[in-house]
């Protein structure tokens, strides 16, 4: 996801757009005059650049996350079952429930869930216009090291990512669970997934589950982004010799 990022970003840096190119300061580090500017996406260009990340991984990530679902429903049924009944599993493992979902309901019903995991990676927006405006605000206002300013950059904006995506994470597991077959499905559309979790829990049904996700976004992702965000400087290094 972090490559295809990267390629969007310079994508959209070389549309010449004042909406999706920021403006220089003097006081940024590497800041120049406006006779000298550094083109550099606006906060809104890093977002939409998220947002088009995205939705490219998850036409990757869409049948990964179905059947990590279904397999997590079989596993967590068998747990709390009798020992004294004999329940077969209905799949083996990661291939077998890809051969059988493809072989019972066609190829592409692999892809079940796609279009909420399209919904719930828009959210990205989020992720990485924040991570652009904590990053511009800790590099004015304190003296961080660019890997301290990564850390604390990338573990917030992973949280502001999950504050805002939480219930469309939760609505696209529902639906990822549900039954392939059309005829038996409990959900016919994304929003008749959200009505459902509402209908039987309100509004904390969007949130259940949230604490442990949110507290664990923080460290994941800001040792990601410290380690991408390294790695890039190093590359950018690397051409400027």
């Amino acid at each position: 996801m972090l490559g295809s990022l990267s390629n969007y970003r310079q994508l959209l840096l070389d549309i010449d757009s004042p909406f999706l190119r920021a403006r220089p300061h003097l006081d940024e580090p590497g800041g120049r005059s406006d006779l000298d500017p550094i083109p550099k996406l606006s906060s809104t260009g890093h977002g939409i650049a998220g947002i088009l990340a995205g939705w490219t991984v998850s036409f990757i990530a869409a049948p990964i996350e179905h059947v990590k679902a279904r397999l997590q429903v079989q596993y967590h049924t068998l747990k709390h079952t009798s020992p004294t009944t004999a329940i077969k599993p209905k799949y083996t493992g990661p291939i077998d429930c890809i051969l059988k979902i493809s072989r019972q309901h066609g190829f592409f019903s692999v892809f079940h869930g796609l279009k909420s995991t399209l919904i719930f990676r828009t959210f990205f927006f989020c992720w990485w216009g924040s991570y652009d405006i904590i990053t511009k605000y800790l590099q004015r206002n304190t003296t961080l090291s660019a890997p301290a300013i990564n850390f604390w950059a990338g573990g917030l904006s992973a949280q502001v990512f999950w504050i805002t995506s939480y219930p469309s994470d939760v609505v696209k597991q529902r639906i990822m669970t549900d039954e392939l077959a059309a005829d038996k499905r409990k959900y016919k559309s994304w929003w008749s997934a959200v009505k459902g979790v509402y209908r039987e829990k309100g509004y904390r049904g969007y949130w259940r589950g949230f604490l442990p996700c949110f507290l664990r976004a923080f460290p994941a992702n800001a040792a990601a982004l410290v380690a991408f965000e390294s790695v890039m400087r190093g590359l950018q290094s690397i051409e400027a010799e």
